[in-house]
């Protein structure tokens, strides 16, 4: 029998045992789900050492509660930080036009997409943006200027009061 055939036959014969036995631990039926996924693929990084084991579903068991032990230590630490420091602020704006220019951001090719937040929703120089992608200031101009045109394809004329607060924070893209 191969290390393979082997982990698969454990996974079939244990792994809802162990789900269950983790969700006792975890108190999270998803949580636990992913703790013991997370073992299974600890496994399957070193097959034959898996192989070698005297009680796979033991060490299964070990690893996933050791998971699942860690990930709520980093969630408790988490949480504590975020006490701390408050409640986020709140950044969505969920006026139609901005939904409406979101909307269509989403439709356009990456690079339009990239150029055009981070020129006119992050306010950023054209050639920080270069800087930024990784690619020309002309490139950058370029992607700026379809983008737009393909914008204002996308948005009807009630929603052209977005695409023209968005350009009136930076109408000229030749800087």
């Amino acid at each position: 029998m191969s290390d393979g055939d082997l982990i698969s036959e454990v996974y079939a014969g244990c792994f809802r045992r162990l789900v269950v036995q983790l969700y006792a631990v975890t108190g999270d039926l998803s949580e636990a789900q992913e703790a013991v996924q997370e073992a299974f693929t600890r496994a399957l990084a070193a097959p034959r050492r898996f192989a070698g084991l005297e009680n796979p579903e033991a060490w299964l068991r070990r690893v996933a509660v050791n998971v699942a032990r860690s990930r709520h230590r980093r969630r408790r630490v988490l949480d504590g930080l975020l006490r701390r420091i408050g409640p986020p602020p709140v950044v969505a704006d969920t006026a139609p036009e901005h939904l409406a220019l979101l909307a269509a951001l989403r439709q356009l090719p990456e690079g339009q997409r990239h150029a055009l937040a981070l020129h006119y929703l992050v306010d950023l120089p054209v050639d920080e943006v270069a800087a930024t992608l990784g690619v020309s200031a002309g490139t950058v101009k370029s992607r700026l200027s379809r983008g737009r045109q393909a914008l204002a394809a996308l948005l009807t004329d009630s929603d052209s009061d977005a695409i023209d607060s968005m350009q009136t924070g930076r109408a000229d893209v030749r800087s």
